[in-house]
Protein backbone atom coordinates (compact mmCIF):
# COMPACT_ATOMS: atom_id res chain seq x y z
CA UNK A 1 0.00 0.00 0.00
CA UNK A 2 1.08 3.56 -0.78
CA UNK A 3 0.12 6.93 0.79
CA UNK A 4 -2.08 7.63 -2.25
CA UNK A 5 -4.20 4.64 -1.17
CA UNK A 6 -7.08 5.22 1.28
CA UNK A 7 -6.39 1.89 3.01
CA UNK A 8 -2.80 2.95 3.70
CA UNK A 9 -3.95 6.20 5.28
CA UNK A 10 -6.42 4.40 7.51
CA UNK A 11 -3.77 1.89 8.57
CA UNK A 12 -1.18 4.62 9.20
CA UNK A 13 -3.58 6.54 11.45
CA UNK A 14 -4.39 3.30 13.27
CA UNK A 15 -0.69 2.57 13.89
CA UNK A 16 -0.16 6.03 15.39
CA UNK A 17 -3.21 5.57 17.61
CA UNK A 18 -1.92 2.12 18.62
CA UNK A 19 1.39 3.72 19.63
CA UNK A 20 -0.42 6.27 21.80
CA UNK A 21 -2.30 3.40 23.45
CA UNK A 22 0.98 1.76 24.47
CA UNK A 23 1.57 -0.69 21.62
CA UNK A 24 5.24 0.13 21.07
CA UNK A 25 5.72 -2.94 18.84
CA UNK A 26 4.47 -0.79 15.94
CA UNK A 27 7.93 0.85 16.03
CA UNK A 28 10.31 -0.99 13.66
CA UNK A 29 13.49 -2.38 15.32
CA UNK A 30 15.69 -0.05 13.24
CA UNK A 31 13.45 3.01 13.59
CA UNK A 32 14.74 6.47 14.47
CA UNK A 33 13.02 9.51 15.92
CA UNK A 34 14.04 13.16 15.85
CA UNK A 35 12.22 14.77 18.78
CA UNK A 36 12.04 18.37 19.95
CA UNK A 37 14.04 19.26 23.03
CA UNK A 38 14.67 18.18 25.72
CA UNK A 39 14.63 14.75 24.02
CA UNK A 40 16.59 14.94 20.75
CA UNK A 41 17.65 12.02 18.54
CA UNK A 42 16.53 8.53 19.49
CA UNK A 43 16.76 4.94 18.32
CA UNK A 44 13.85 2.49 18.41
CA UNK A 45 14.33 1.59 22.08
CA UNK A 46 14.52 5.23 23.10
CA UNK A 47 11.46 6.05 20.99
CA UNK A 48 9.46 3.29 22.66
CA UNK A 49 10.63 4.46 26.10
CA UNK A 50 9.57 8.04 25.33
CA UNK A 51 6.07 6.96 24.36
CA UNK A 52 5.85 4.73 27.45
CA UNK A 53 6.92 7.66 29.63
CA UNK A 54 4.23 9.85 28.08
CA UNK A 55 1.58 7.21 28.70
CA UNK A 56 2.79 6.75 32.29
CA UNK A 57 2.40 10.51 32.84
CA UNK A 58 -1.03 10.57 31.18
CA UNK A 59 -2.49 7.09 31.84
CA UNK A 60 -5.69 7.85 29.91
CA UNK A 61 -3.70 9.22 26.95
CA UNK A 62 -5.63 9.84 23.73
CA UNK A 63 -4.22 10.98 20.41
CA UNK A 64 -6.46 13.48 18.60
CA UNK A 65 -5.43 14.39 15.05
CA UNK A 66 -6.93 17.56 13.60
CA UNK A 67 -5.05 17.47 10.28
CA UNK A 68 -3.73 14.27 8.73
CA UNK A 69 -2.02 14.22 5.33
CA UNK A 70 -0.15 11.55 3.37
CA UNK A 71 1.54 11.31 0.01
CA UNK A 72 4.69 11.80 -2.00
CA UNK A 73 7.25 13.90 -0.13
CA UNK A 74 8.29 16.62 -2.55
CA UNK A 75 12.05 17.04 -2.93
CA UNK A 76 14.07 19.74 -1.19
CA UNK A 77 17.77 19.75 -2.13
CA UNK A 78 18.60 21.87 0.93
CA UNK A 79 17.81 18.93 3.26
CA UNK A 80 20.81 16.60 3.08
CA UNK A 81 19.89 14.13 5.85
CA UNK A 82 17.66 11.09 5.43
CA UNK A 83 14.35 11.99 3.83
CA UNK A 84 11.73 9.36 2.88
CA UNK A 85 10.00 9.58 -0.49
CA UNK A 86 6.58 8.88 1.07
CA UNK A 87 5.37 10.44 4.33
CA UNK A 88 2.40 11.01 6.58
CA UNK A 89 2.09 14.18 8.65
CA UNK A 90 -0.34 15.25 11.36
CA UNK A 91 -1.05 17.98 13.85
CA UNK A 92 -3.35 17.82 16.84
CA UNK A 93 -2.93 17.08 20.53
CA UNK A 94 -2.30 14.29 22.97
CA UNK A 95 -4.96 14.63 25.65
CA UNK A 96 -5.08 13.08 29.10
CA UNK A 97 -5.04 13.50 32.86
CA UNK A 98 -1.57 14.56 34.02
CA UNK A 99 -0.90 12.08 36.85
CA UNK A 100 2.91 11.69 36.94
CA UNK A 101 5.90 13.87 35.96
CA UNK A 102 6.90 14.08 32.33
CA UNK A 103 10.26 15.52 31.28
CA UNK A 104 10.52 16.75 34.86
CA UNK A 105 7.28 18.75 34.58
CA UNK A 106 5.19 18.24 37.72
CA UNK A 107 1.71 16.73 37.23
CA UNK A 108 -1.43 18.79 37.67
CA UNK A 109 -3.86 15.88 38.21
CA UNK A 110 -6.06 17.65 35.70
CA UNK A 111 -6.61 17.44 31.96
CA UNK A 112 -3.78 18.76 29.79
CA UNK A 113 -3.03 18.83 26.08
CA UNK A 114 0.35 18.25 24.47
CA UNK A 115 0.04 19.75 21.00
CA UNK A 116 2.19 18.31 18.25
CA UNK A 117 3.31 18.41 14.68
CA UNK A 118 4.58 15.05 13.49
CA UNK A 119 5.86 13.45 10.30
CA UNK A 120 6.32 9.71 9.87
CA UNK A 121 7.61 7.18 7.40
CA UNK A 122 5.38 4.13 7.79
CA UNK A 123 6.10 1.03 5.74
CA UNK A 124 4.97 -2.55 6.09
CA UNK A 125 2.62 -1.55 8.89
CA UNK A 126 5.43 -0.25 11.12
CA UNK A 127 6.86 3.17 11.92
CA UNK A 128 10.34 3.46 10.38
CA UNK A 129 11.24 7.11 10.94
CA UNK A 130 9.60 9.98 12.82
CA UNK A 131 9.98 13.67 13.38
CA UNK A 132 8.12 14.80 16.53
CA UNK A 133 7.71 18.53 17.24
CA UNK A 134 5.99 18.51 20.64
CA UNK A 135 5.01 21.66 22.54
CA UNK A 136 6.80 20.94 25.82
CA UNK A 137 6.81 24.68 26.57
CA UNK A 138 3.02 24.71 26.31
CA UNK A 139 2.78 21.77 28.72
CA UNK A 140 4.91 23.72 31.21
CA UNK A 141 2.55 26.68 30.90
CA UNK A 142 -0.42 24.47 31.71
CA UNK A 143 1.45 23.15 34.75
CA UNK A 144 2.25 26.71 35.88
CA UNK A 145 6.02 26.27 35.70
CA UNK A 146 7.08 28.04 32.50
CA UNK A 147 10.23 29.90 33.65
CA UNK A 148 10.62 32.36 30.78
CA UNK A 149 8.77 35.43 29.46
CA UNK A 150 5.10 34.99 28.59
CA UNK A 151 4.09 34.65 24.91
CA UNK A 152 3.27 37.88 23.07
CA UNK A 153 0.40 36.14 21.29
CA UNK A 154 -2.48 34.26 22.89
CA UNK A 155 -1.10 31.13 24.57
CA UNK A 156 -2.69 27.72 24.24
CA UNK A 157 -5.07 28.35 21.33
CA UNK A 158 -4.88 25.28 19.04
CA UNK A 159 -8.27 24.47 17.42
CA UNK A 160 -8.83 22.18 14.51
CA UNK A 161 -9.43 23.65 11.05
CA UNK A 162 -12.58 25.65 10.45
CA UNK A 163 -15.17 23.46 8.79
CA UNK A 164 -13.34 20.25 9.69
CA UNK A 165 -12.14 18.13 6.77
CA UNK A 166 -8.55 18.12 8.01
CA UNK A 167 -8.37 14.32 8.14
CA UNK A 168 -7.55 13.59 4.50
CA UNK A 169 -8.38 9.89 4.36
CA UNK A 170 -9.44 9.84 0.71
CA UNK A 171 -6.65 11.09 -1.59
CA UNK A 172 -7.38 13.98 -3.95
CA UNK A 173 -5.53 15.12 -7.04
CA UNK A 174 -3.41 18.23 -7.31
CA UNK A 175 -0.57 19.91 -5.46
CA UNK A 176 -1.79 23.49 -5.80
CA UNK A 177 -1.78 24.10 -2.04
CA UNK A 178 1.89 23.15 -1.69
CA UNK A 179 2.81 25.20 -4.77
CA UNK A 180 1.19 28.26 -3.18
CA UNK A 181 2.94 27.62 0.15
CA UNK A 182 6.37 27.42 -1.45
CA UNK A 183 5.68 30.59 -3.45
CA UNK A 184 4.72 32.32 -0.18
CA UNK A 185 7.97 31.12 1.41
CA UNK A 186 9.89 32.65 -1.49
CA UNK A 187 8.06 35.94 -0.89
CA UNK A 188 9.08 35.94 2.79
CA UNK A 189 12.70 35.44 1.73
CA UNK A 190 12.55 38.78 -0.09
CA UNK A 191 12.83 40.65 3.23
CA UNK A 192 15.44 43.39 2.77
CA UNK A 193 16.29 43.62 6.47
CA UNK A 194 14.40 46.89 7.01
CA UNK A 195 10.97 47.17 5.39
CA UNK A 196 8.12 44.76 6.17
CA UNK A 197 6.54 45.67 2.85
CA UNK A 198 9.52 44.13 1.04
CA UNK A 199 7.75 40.81 1.74
CA UNK A 200 4.52 40.48 -0.29
CA UNK A 201 1.72 39.15 1.95
CA UNK A 202 -0.95 38.67 -0.70
CA UNK A 203 -1.03 34.90 -0.14
CA UNK A 204 -2.91 35.41 3.14
CA UNK A 205 -6.62 35.94 3.76
CA UNK A 206 -7.57 39.23 5.39
CA UNK A 207 -8.48 37.73 8.78
CA UNK A 208 -6.21 34.68 8.75
CA UNK A 209 -5.57 32.85 12.01
CA UNK A 210 -2.02 32.09 13.07
CA UNK A 211 -1.68 29.44 15.79
CA UNK A 212 1.89 29.23 17.05
CA UNK A 213 2.95 26.84 19.78
CA UNK A 214 5.70 27.39 22.34
CA UNK A 215 6.44 30.91 23.42
CA UNK A 216 4.88 32.66 20.39
CA UNK A 217 1.11 32.29 20.73
CA UNK A 218 -1.82 32.92 18.42
CA UNK A 219 -2.75 36.04 16.46
CA UNK A 220 -5.33 37.15 13.89
CA UNK A 221 -4.92 39.06 10.65
CA UNK A 222 -1.83 40.74 9.25
CA UNK A 223 -1.64 43.45 11.92
CA UNK A 224 -1.88 40.91 14.74
CA UNK A 225 0.62 38.57 13.09
CA UNK A 226 3.11 41.39 12.65
CA UNK A 227 2.65 42.83 16.14
CA UNK A 228 2.77 39.56 18.09
CA UNK A 229 5.24 37.54 16.02
CA UNK A 230 6.79 38.84 12.81
CA UNK A 231 8.17 42.16 14.10
CA UNK A 232 9.70 40.80 17.35
CA UNK A 233 11.14 37.83 15.43
CA UNK A 234 12.69 39.88 12.60
CA UNK A 235 14.10 42.43 15.04
CA UNK A 236 15.95 39.61 16.78
CA UNK A 237 16.82 37.51 13.70
CA UNK A 238 16.94 39.78 10.63
CA UNK A 239 18.81 37.20 8.53
CA UNK A 240 16.42 34.28 9.10
CA UNK A 241 16.14 31.93 6.13
CA UNK A 242 14.67 28.50 5.48
CA UNK A 243 17.35 25.80 5.69
CA UNK A 244 15.43 22.89 4.17
CA UNK A 245 12.38 20.70 4.71
CA UNK A 246 12.22 17.08 5.77
CA UNK A 247 8.54 16.99 4.77
CA UNK A 248 6.48 18.69 2.04
CA UNK A 249 2.96 17.40 1.45
CA UNK A 250 -0.41 18.69 0.30
CA UNK A 251 -3.93 17.37 -0.16
CA UNK A 252 -6.86 19.48 -1.29
CA UNK A 253 -6.89 22.80 0.63
CA UNK A 254 -4.27 21.58 3.14
CA UNK A 255 -0.48 21.56 3.01
CA UNK A 256 2.42 20.98 5.39
CA UNK A 257 6.12 21.77 5.45
CA UNK A 258 8.55 20.90 8.22
CA UNK A 259 12.23 21.65 8.63
CA UNK A 260 14.75 24.11 10.03
CA UNK A 261 15.10 27.88 9.95
CA UNK A 262 18.68 29.19 10.02
CA UNK A 263 19.14 32.49 11.85
CA UNK A 264 21.62 34.63 13.73
CA UNK A 265 20.67 36.38 16.97
CA UNK A 266 22.23 39.74 16.13
CA UNK A 267 19.31 42.12 16.68
CA UNK A 268 17.02 42.86 19.59
CA UNK A 269 16.28 40.62 22.54
CA UNK A 270 13.97 37.70 21.91
CA UNK A 271 11.64 36.35 24.57
CA UNK A 272 13.61 38.35 27.12
CA UNK A 273 16.99 36.96 26.00
CA UNK A 274 19.51 39.60 24.94
CA UNK A 275 21.20 39.26 21.55
CA UNK A 276 23.81 36.50 21.68
CA UNK A 277 25.40 36.83 18.23
CA UNK A 278 25.03 33.06 17.86
CA UNK A 279 24.08 31.19 14.70
CA UNK A 280 21.02 29.06 15.46
CA UNK A 281 18.63 26.51 13.98
CA UNK A 282 14.93 26.52 14.81
CA UNK A 283 12.90 23.37 14.14
CA UNK A 284 9.39 24.17 12.91
CA UNK A 285 6.47 22.60 11.09
CA UNK A 286 3.78 24.59 9.28
CA UNK A 287 0.31 23.25 8.56
CA UNK A 288 -1.88 25.38 6.27
CA UNK A 289 -5.54 25.57 5.29
CA UNK A 290 -6.52 27.52 2.18
CA UNK A 291 -9.93 29.12 1.69
CA UNK A 292 -12.09 28.98 -1.44
CA UNK A 293 -10.23 32.00 -2.86
CA UNK A 294 -6.88 30.22 -2.64
CA UNK A 295 -5.69 32.30 0.32
CA UNK A 296 -4.14 31.00 3.55
CA UNK A 297 -6.94 31.14 6.11
CA UNK A 298 -5.24 29.23 8.93
CA UNK A 299 -1.63 28.38 9.79
CA UNK A 300 -0.54 26.10 12.64
CA UNK A 301 3.13 26.35 13.72
CA UNK A 302 4.51 23.60 15.98
CA UNK A 303 8.03 24.68 16.95
CA UNK A 304 10.88 23.77 19.26
CA UNK A 305 11.02 26.79 21.57
CA UNK A 306 13.14 24.98 24.17
CA UNK A 307 15.67 23.85 21.56
CA UNK A 308 16.02 27.40 20.25
CA UNK A 309 16.56 28.80 23.74
CA UNK A 310 19.14 26.11 24.50
CA UNK A 311 21.20 27.28 21.51
CA UNK A 312 20.87 30.83 22.89
CA UNK A 313 22.53 29.65 26.11
CA UNK A 314 19.41 29.33 28.27
CA UNK A 315 18.68 26.00 29.98
CA UNK A 316 14.91 26.17 30.25
CA UNK A 317 14.65 22.74 31.85
CA UNK A 318 17.09 23.69 34.63
CA UNK A 319 15.15 26.88 35.32
CA UNK A 320 11.92 24.91 35.44
CA UNK A 321 13.40 22.41 37.89
CA UNK A 322 14.57 25.28 40.10
CA UNK A 323 11.11 26.85 40.17
CA UNK A 324 9.51 23.52 41.08
CA UNK A 325 11.76 22.87 44.07
CA UNK A 326 14.64 20.98 42.46
CA UNK A 327 17.49 23.50 42.03
CA UNK A 328 20.94 22.45 40.91
CA UNK A 329 23.13 21.70 43.92
CA UNK A 330 26.55 21.59 42.24
CA UNK A 331 28.52 23.41 39.56
CA UNK A 332 28.51 20.40 37.26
Amino acid sequence: MRPDDADFRSQAMQRLNDLARGQTDVIAPDATADVSQPFGQSDAAGYAALMSDLRHALPDLERRDDIFLAGANRDDARWTASRPAQMVAATGAYVGTFRAPFAGIPPTNGVVTLTYGEAHHIEGGRIRQSWLVWDIAGLMMQAGCWPMAAPLGHAGLWPGPKGGQGLRMAPTDGTDSLDRVLAMHDALHRFDGHDLNSMPMDAWAEDFMYYAAGNIGASRGLSGFRAHHQIPFLRAFPDRVGAGHFVRLSDGPFAVTGGDVALTHTGADYMGIAATGRKLRMRVMDFYRFDDDGKIAENWLPNDTIGLMSQMGVDVMSRMRHLTGHPDTSLR
